[in-house]
């Protein structure tokens, strides 16, 4: 087995057949004609949701066809909603068709965010994921499960239309006032 060590900032020429890492961009080629790159999931570093209106993450690069966000015991400080917002260059707060299902009560459409129903008392605790897959273009497609420990589970389900290429994820609440006081929160995303 040999290693490749590539000294220059840019990956100059195809590579040989194989298989390369650089810069933690795994190329596979199949011939010295062609190659494909492909993308590592890379998890973000997670943030404490212990206060503030709302927690963003930003920088999320192009290259991105899905997006995780991942939810440990995050509670508010009211009986607002948890919202979820994506967008492109700034967050998105039109455009979204989304709803949520717990047992028979649920909520939505929901136009401004993929919005969390269900989990309305400052004491709920929310633990699970939503995950984006962009379907073509700036098209995004939602499907999430959480549960606030043993007693509820919601799903919810969605798709927003970006204006641009997804840069920017942020978690906030219906309200825009309700604080979070508990729990962390953290994004992976692959190409």
């Amino acid at each position: 087995m040999s290693i490749l060590v590539l000294t220059s900032d840019t990956l100059i020429g195809t590579p040989a057949t194989g298989n390369i890492e650089y810069n933690g961009q795994f190329f596979g080629t199949d011939s010295n004609a062609s190659r494909a790159q492909l993308q590592r999931i890379v998890r973000a570093t997670a943030v404490a949701s212990t206060s503030g209106t709302s927690i963003d993450f930003t920088g999320i690069p192009a290259w991105v066809e899905r997006l995780t966000v991942m939810l440990n015991g995050v509670s508010g400080s009211g009986s607002s909603p948890v919202r979820f917002q994506l967008g492109a260059g700034s967050v998105q707060a039109t455009g979204y068709i989304s709803t949520s299902q717990s047992g028979t009560s649920g909520s939505g459409p929901a136009t401004a965010g993929f919005d969390m129903s269900n989990f309305t008392t400052a004491s709920d605790n929310r633990y699970g994921y939503i995950t984006f897959l962009n379907i073509n273009g700036n098209n995004w497609v939602a499907n999430g499960i959480f549960s606030q420990g043993t007693t509820v589970l919601v799903q919810m389900a969605g798709v927003v239309a970006l204006t641009g290429t997804l840069d920017r994820f942020r978690m906030t609440t219906v309200n825009g006032t309700d604080t979070f006081d508990a729990g962390t929160v953290n994004i992976i995303y692959e190409g």
